[in-house]
């Protein structure tokens, strides 16, 4: 669905370049083909290259599919406080790039929090 975003929206951006010459519009409309395209190709990308699950299989059995699962990480506070230290430096764009400072200490904090929860190693 994403690729075909992507290719609907570079006709658009083709035929509407061609037909208005206007250059704003169309790096506009190639940023949204962009948006589709990208991520379509990301995952088309890694399809390609994973095994099939059982759950893919019709003729599977309840039993293919049991076992481990994954792994999955613990819950941390570190993904959310980098959020919001990436929310308050774009807001510093706004009210002063003086008030980045404050971003850039939350945004170290995070970084730092994330390494040290990484390297206690845990169920990951």
């Amino acid at each position: 669905m994403l690729l075909f975003v992507g290719a609907f929206f570079a006709a658009v951006c083709g035929i509407y370049w061609y037909l208005s010459n206007e250059t704003s519009g169309t790096m506009m409309l190639l940023g949204t083909c962009l948006l589709g395209a990208l991520p379509g190709g990301y995952y088309y990308w890694w399809s390609r290259r994973m095994r099939p699950r059982p759950e893919d299989d019709p003729e599977a059995a309840p039993a293919d599919g049991a076992g481990v699962v994954g792994a999955f990480p613990g819950s941390s506070i570190w993904p959310f406080v980098l959020g919001i230290s990436a929310a308050s430096i774009g807001l510093s764009l706004v009210f002063g790039l003086w008030s980045a400072v404050f971003g850039f200490v939350l945004a170290t904090a995070a970084v730092i929090g994330v390494i040290r929860e990484s390297r206690r190693g845990g169920l990951v």
